[in-house]
């Protein structure tokens, strides 16, 4: 199933799934540096795009899976 917060940060854009995520991340890190994904999840959340229970979901996933993501840190500049 597609992520719909992915699909709502990039629309247009083919959702990453199965062996595409390790091809499309890069480009998508590269896509995002330098914006503020705070203020941009503020604005999906204004606009009514996503709901707060999303934004909670998705968040609650974020945490579970840091650890698992933490290699790739310092992979696009992260520390």
């Amino acid at each position: 199933m597609a992520n719909p917060l992915y699909q709502k940060m990039n629309p247009g854009a083919p959702s990453p799934g199965g062996g595409n995520f390790m091809q499309a991340f890069p480009q998508f890190m590269q896509q995002m540096r330098g914006q503020n994904p705070n203020q941009m999840l503020q604005q999906l959340l204004t606009s009514g795009k996503i709901s707060q229970a999303q934004l909670d979901q998705a968040q609650q996933m974020a945490r579970q899976m840091g650890g698992q993501f933490s290699q790739f840190r310092g992979m696009f500049g992260f520390k």
